[in-house]
């Protein structure tokens, strides 16, 4: 991963292998030929231990340990394992609690679609200032229609008469 145009110190940000990062070979302080042998090593290790790792690992899930857990067993009581639920087992019955949020979120949205159907209704104050002037519009474009109506009347009224 590149880090730019400088590195730094030298002393900074240092590396250091893992009990698991040895073994497999992969550690910074093992030189890359150990890796083909320590590759041979571990099959040969893996086909004696396979018996024993299969009643282990019905214990265990596979989870990965964390810090010098790896390395040593630690029992610690306060640690809840993470319980797994079948679909089977989910109580489709049980209705779960909403937060303060999704609550508050659902009657925000359930207001406002209310409010939009009153809105279409035109019982709200908003809807009933806008068919006010809507009503309003339309009273003025039928005026200016006649208007017009009767201009146009009367300029053809000159033309007959100036023919005449």
């Amino acid at each position: 991963m590149g880090r730019g145009k400088f590195k730094g110190k030298p002393t900074g940000q240092r590396r250091f292998s893992s009990a698991a990062d040895i073994l497999a070979g992969t550690s910074a302080a093992r030189p890359r030929s150990f890796k083909q042998k320590e590759a041979e090593y571990e099959e040969d290790v893996e086909d004696e231990s396979e018996e024993e790792s299969e009643e282990e690992s019905e214990d265990d899930a596979d989870v990965k340990k964390k810090g010098a857990e790896a390395v040593i067993e630690v029992d610690n009581p306060n640690r809840v394992k993470a319980k797994t639920l079948k679909a089977r087992d989910l109580d489709a019955s049980k209705t779960t609690e909403l937060s303060r949020r999704e609550r508050e979120e659902l009657e925000k949205q359930r207001a406002h679609e209310r409010y939009m159907r009153l809105q279409e209704q035109g019982k709200t104050e908003q809807a009933r200032k806008d068919l006010d002037r809507l009503a309003l519009i339309r009273q003025q474009r039928e005026e200016a229609a006649k208007k017009r109506e009767e201009e146009k009347a009367a300029r053809d009224a000159k033309k007959v008469e100036g023919r005449k």
